[in-house]
């Protein structure tokens, strides 16, 4: 079995639209050089694996196959995508029952050939699931989820919009649940440097409350805008998966709002929701204790809690 990390070898689990989505974000990018497309529905898994496949000529040369778990042995990555999708009227917590089965089937699936991987969930609720996969995998740290990354990245973009300025110069996280009780981090968002309450965009736009408050509520009910739309979101927690594997693949050292089970963070113990955290090779590598107001980290532990309780509901 390869060390965890030195193969390029990807899996992912599941390739309804996220799944395939991601897929085709990273096959763009040319980190991996083997990935492995898993899915009950054979058939769409060959199908996604022969439509990539039919691009790489305009792509990095890589190989793309429909698989087993046993193709797993020495993937240095697997997504889990797999689980039935937020519908409209849904919270991601009412996915629990039904997706809490499908990640308990497949991440020992998973470890039986591959104990080195690191596990990505990517399946909604994110943060419960992420819980219950390290659980099964008997490591907080081989285990990440998704969490809190496409709310940061929403948030930023919208903050960008608001002020004029490009979203990879804003600096502002959005932590805890990846669902309805997140927390926008105010006390410590800033633009080049310069925190919100002295910043001025390139459009004159200064500092306003309301305006932020706003955004925020945008930034939290953008899943359910979007679903009422076009039925699902995928792009962006595509390209978001991406940015965690190129991590893991690189070893990068990458600072990303992701799902970790924390042990004693701002109080929270033995629960996953998303802090900013440092991924590499081997996972996670460091939760930072970022400093936190005292009303968001009362609303932090809020959320905690709630994910908590829904944790404790699963049979």
């Amino acid at each position: 079995m390869a060390e965890a990390g030195t193969a390029r070898r990807v899996g992912i689990v599941g390739v309804g639209v996220v799944g395939a989505s991601f897929a085709y974000a990273l096959m763009q990018r040319g980190l991996a050089d083997d990935l492995v497309l898993i899915d009950t529905d054979t058939a769409r898994a060959e199908g996604e694996a022969m439509d990539l496949n039919h691009g790489l000529a305009f792509a990095s040369p890589m190989r793309i196959r429909a698989g087993t778990y046993a193709d797993l042995s020495d993937a240095a990555a697997v997504v889990v995508c797999a689980g039935r999708n937020q519908r409209v009227g849904e919270s991601r917590l009412d996915l629990l029952r039904h997706n809490a089965a499908v990640v308990s089937e497949v991440v020992p699936h998973v470890q039986l050939g591959n104990r080195s991987a690191v596990i990505v969930i990517a399946t909604n609720p994110v943060d419960v699931l992420t819980h219950l996969a390290a659980t099964l995998v008997g490591s907080d740290g081989r285990v990440i989820g998704s969490g809190t990354i496409l709310d940061t990245a929403r948030f930023r973009y919208l903050l960008g919009e608001h002020y004029g300025v490009d979203p990879r110069s804003v600096h502002a996280y959005v932590v805890g649940e990846h669902g309805d009780s997140e927390v926008p981090l105010w006390s410590s968002a800033a633009v080049g440097g310069v925190k919100l309450e002295r910043f001025v965009g390139p459009n004159g736009r200064g500092y306003d409350q309301a305006a932020l408050d706003g955004i925020f509520e945008a930034t939290r009910m953008a899943a359910y805008e979007i679903i009422r739309r076009k039925r699902a979101s995928y792009y962006a927690i595509g390209l978001g998966l991406v940015a965690i594997v190129a991590a893991i693949l690189r070893d990068q050292h990458t600072l990303l709002t992701v799902s970790t089970r924390l042990r004693g963070v701002y109080g929270v113990e033995d629960m996953a929701l998303s802090l900013p955290t440092i991924v590499g090779r081997r996972g996670v590598e460091r939760v930072l204790d970022v400093p936190m107001s005292p009303a968001e980290a009362d609303a932090f532990r809020r959320s905690a809690e709630l994910l908590s309780e829904h944790r404790r509901s699963i049979p």
